[in-house]
């Protein structure tokens, strides 16, 4: 579905060039659950934007699924963006003053899809991840679960083959948290390649493989076996060492778990 070469990607702040990724190499398959870590200023959201075709690499190659990211036009990375990404952002972005129903059709507006079908497939969406009986509820009358909840509805009605969530529990407590990350489960078992980006280890440790990020390179990607979130609800969150047990730790000694760095080479 997605594979990167070689990406690197620099800004100028003023006279000064910041080399922001260097060298990423990366193969996301379809269906796969995964989440990108990092420190602040590691890369992380560059990446992201770049697998979203919201920013373009300097050098290196991107290709979704089997085509070439390369000099693309906006109107055609546009086109791109609505066929095959779906986006999900910490803060929500509803419009306010729009139904959950109105803010999930509203991508099928755009694509020019006809009044009634697009009503029709914004419920069933809606019903997807358990809002049904909220579809002509106004963001402010919903929780912020809820509203999350629409946020994702919106991001799959137009069948994307790619899910790139930003930080999707940051404004959400814990048990609220699970339950998006139990949505999102559901959603790869569809097929959709479901891509996380987050601080929280509990969260990273509910999907299949963590990709690290250390300064614009992978530090360490390695496929670990995942927390249910439906377990967590009402319970601790998973500690930061039953995460990384699986995960970082296994590094040092090249121990339990599937390094797919390694794997690739």
């Amino acid at each position: 579905m997605i594979r990167v070469r070689n990406l690197h990607k620099s800004y100028w702040m003023g006279s000064n060039r910041l080399h922001v990724l260097k060298g990423i190499d990366l193969d996301i398959g379809a269906g796969e659950l995964l989440s990108i870590m990092g420190a602040s200023g590691s890369g992380k959201s560059t990446l992201m934007n770049i697998l979203g075709l919201l920013d373009h690499s300097d050098e290196g190659s991107y290709q979704l699924d089997g085509e070439e990211m390369k000099d693309l036009s906006e109107k055609r990375a546009a086109l791109l963006r609505s066929r095959f990404v779906g986006f999900v952002f910490q803060s929500f972005h509803l419009i306010p003053f729009k139904t959950a129903a109105e803010n999930v059709a509203l991508p099928l507006f755009y694509q020019g899809v006809p009044r009634r079908k697009r009503n029709r497939t914004a419920e069933e969406y809606l019903d997807r991840v358990g809002l049904a009986d909220r579809a002509g509820h106004l963001p402010r009358e919903l929780s912020g679960g809820q509203q999350q909840r629409v946020a994702i509805a919106r991001a799959l009605v137009t069948a994307p083959k790619v899910l790139l969530a930003d930080e999707p529990t940051g404004a959400l407590d814990s048990q609220t948290s699970y339950e998006i990350l139990k949505v999102l489960q559901d959603v790869q078992a569809e097929g959709v390649a479901v891509v996380i980006i987050t601080h929280e280890r509990d969260i990273a440790g509910m999907t299949d493989r963590i990709i690290h990020l250390v300064d614009g390179t992978i530090d360490w990607d390695r496929r670990i076996q995942r927390h249910d979130p439906v377990a967590e609800i009402g319970a601790a969150a998973p500690s930061e060492l039953d995460v990384i047990a699986a995960s970082a730790a296994a590094v040092a000694e090249r121990g339990g778990g599937e390094d797919v760095g390694a794997a690739r080479e």
